[in-house]
């Protein structure tokens, strides 16, 4: 694969996503049902962020396995809304290579490297004071005995968001920087996030919070998990300002060591940061019947819960941008 290539087939399926999205609008019905089922956004584009999630999500991606070209062709799709927000790049570039080294003897099948996309929002004082890294993985499973994995939850939409997030607030600078992350190689072991805490990229001591986003899109029950409060209590003030207005219900959990496997403190990139002391919180739903199979497709995520969803990592990004500029936030 070359990078032309990957570049060229990410240019054809925009074109034709767009022609596509313009064929629906001009012939539906007075009494067609969007997506949005009447819910009107106060932060994301709902449309755009639903929009992004089904290109990334589609048959013609292959599940974005790290090192693909499906992969690669997401990446550029990222890659052109990164550019056309206008967020500032890290080192002249949004790309960022890192090495892929296998851990363990006997695992051939890892590609050479994988690629981060790193965009910032300058806050008040730009290159100085604390600040905020948004992170969500954009890579998924790829094709797997001939079944595409998809990934439109795991992590699609979570990619999706940080887009949408990160155009909330270039169109409503913050205070402090924000660092938004679309990783790669999460599937593989988290790889691109720890690449990134290694790779002196940014400042690991500006970093007061990382907000990770994690299968945001599917919840037939409406309910929207923020794990992290356990092992840092002092955010749990932070949470329950956004649950108090959140329009979905916004619980905390799946953070104790007691729970096993229900334990997420480990299970996605915010554990990169966690493990060199900061502190994280960790958006996601619970497992799905979708979860780590071909059925996780786009038709099938809960759509009004999605961008109620966003609506709510906006919100949280939000508080934790006033929280971070107070000296001591007392924990319950």
């Amino acid at each position: 694969m070359t990078k032309m290539r990957a570049f060229i087939l990410a240019e054809i399926l925009l074109v034709l996503t767009i022609l596509g999205g313009v064929f629906l609008y001009m012939n539906r019905g007075d009494g067609a049902v969007d997506g949005l089922s009447g819910y009107q956004t106060l932060y994301v584009d709902g449309p755009a962020m639903l929009n992004l999630t089904e290109t990334l999500s589609s048959d013609a991606l292959e599940g974005r396995e790290t090192g693909t070209e499906g992969n690669a062709a997401a990446r550029g799709f990222i890659l052109k809304r990164f550019e056309t927000l206008g967020l500032r790049r890290i080192g002249g570039t949004y790309a960022h290579e890192f090495a892929i080294i296998p851990y363990e003897a006997g695992q051939v099948s890892l590609p050479p490297e994988g690629v981060n996309l790193l965009g910032w929002v300058a806050g008040k004082t730009p290159g100085k004071g604390p600040m905020i890294v948004v992170t969500a993985h954009y890579d998924h499973l790829g094709v797997r005995d001939g079944e595409i994995y998809n990934g439109a939850d795991d992590n699609a939409g979570g990619v999706a968001a940080l887009v949408g997030v990160a155009d909330y607030f270039r169109r409503n600078p913050p205070t402090h920087d924000i660092v938004f992350a679309a990783l790669d190689a999460e599937e593989k072991g988290m790889l691109g996030a720890r690449a990134l805490v290694k790779s002196g990229l940014i400042d690991l001591g500006r970093v007061a919070l990382n907000i990770n986003f994690d299968m945001i899109s599917r919840s037939e029950a409406g309910e929207l998990y923020a794990a992290g409060t356990t092992p840092w209590p002092q955010l749990k003030p932070l949470v329950a300002e956004v649950a108090a207005a959140a329009p979905v219900t916004l619980l905390t959990g799946h953070d104790s060591p007691e729970l096993g496997p229900d334990d997420w403190t480990s299970q996605s990139d915010h554990v990169a940061f966690h493990e060199v002391g900061i502190p994280f919180l960790y958006f996601g739903v619970e497992d799905h019947p979708g979860y780590h199979q071909p059925s996780d497709d786009y038709a099938d995520l809960t759509h009004d819960f999605f961008v109620r969803s966003a609506d709510t990592l906006a919100m949280a990004v939000k508080a934790a941008d006033g929280w971070i500029g107070l000296s001591e936030r007392p924990a319950d």
